[in-house]
């Protein structure tokens, strides 16, 4: 406490408390004052507004008008506001009474970690050969082969997986002509082509932090593995996966979230036996007209996908700054 402060009474403030107190102004100042010494007062205001109309206007806005529509009965519009228009979780406890929308919604989580798996298997060999061992030449011819298709549009995509694997299609036409199959298969019934054509979409979502994480590694730490005598298997288990931490839980965050929140995949490539949750969501909101039990479906989803975010970071013990990094 000063002086002046004992004289006039006025009581004292740790300076650990004010510590505390300037953290969060410092924490939003600092960046907006290198903002604007880089971009200037006017263009760094546009943007700072263009951020703030954008996380109101499409993200915080539409969800919590989600979360209130799914804790609401569906009414006629004339009785919206009066007696009957109160909060209930009716819409929750739809999911867990209707066991065909429990097993499609659990079958979702498990198909979706699946697809993440598979993505991570195909994507990691790829993005350390891309990272580590090709050449500049060849690992931008190989990204560029990658990158192209992914110019055409998802849907018209996940409609030339359909051609391969429809029942007289390339797939089956080609398993017949090496004797491999006596007839042909209907690939599209069941889940394998759900997940065959998720895992074709959302293969760069994976492959792009794998690539960045494993580029940022020291090569001289996998050749002194080798000098040492480890073998593939270890150094890969000992340093390449520790270092590349960051890139796989985020690309595993990314494909889960993508697999989990797909539509188009599932409803072309998926049979009636098939049905991924996003479906059910589809049909509450526009078949069913039930926007209330559509919200409270898709806010589990979403709650989900948060939950599956955080035991990701858990699991790989990172942080929101490692995974930005």
């Amino acid at each position: 406490m000063t002086e002046a402060a004992q004289r006039d009474g006025i009581p004292s403030v740790p300076a650990q408390a004010v510590s505390i107190l300037a953290w969060p102004v410092e924490l939003v100042l600092s960046p907006l004052s290198h903002l604007v010494r880089r971009y200037g007062v006017v263009l760094t205001t546009w943007m700072v507004v263009a951020c703030i109309v954008w996380i109101l206007g499409m993200v915080i806005l539409p969800d919590l008008l989600m979360i209130d529509l799914s804790f609401r009965p569906k009414l006629p519009f004339a009785e919206i506001g009066g007696a009957k228009d109160v909060y209930t979780i009716s819409n929750y406890l739809t999911l867990i009474y209707n066991d065909i929308h429990y097993a499609i919604f659990f079958k979702t989580i498990w198909g979706s970690v699946i697809v993440t798996l598979c993505s991570l298997f195909v994507c990691y060999p790829i993005s350390y050969f891309l990272a580590q061992t090709a050449r500049p030449q060849q690992a931008s011819l190989f990204m560029l082969m990658l990158v192209i298709p992914f110019w055409i549009n998802e849907i018209l995509r996940t409609f030339s997986w359909y051609i391969i694997l429809a029942y007289q299609g390339p797939l089956n036409a080609l398993l017949l002509w090496l004797g491999i199959i006596d007839e042909p298969i209907r690939w599209l019934t069941g889940n394998g082509g759900v997940v065959l054509g998720m895992v074709y979409a959302y293969i760069l979502f994976m492959l792009f932090p794998l690539y960045n994480a494993i580029e940022s590694l020291d090569r001289n730490q996998i050749e002194a593995a080798r000098d040492l005598g480890a073998p593939v298997w270890r150094t890969h288990w000992r340093v390449v996966i520790p270092h590349a931490k960051p890139g796989i839980a985020v690309g595993c965050i990314n494909v889960f979230m993508l697999a989990a929140s797909s539509y188009a995949v599932p409803s072309i490539l998926g049979g009636p036996g098939s049905r991924w949750f996003t479906e059910i969501i589809y049909d509450w909101f526009f078949d069913g007209q039930n926007w209330n039990q559509g919200s409270a479906y898709a806010f589990i989803l979403l709650v989900l996908c948060i939950v599956f975010i955080t035991v990701m970071m858990r699991a790989f013990r990172v942080s929101m700054e490692d995974i930005a990094k």
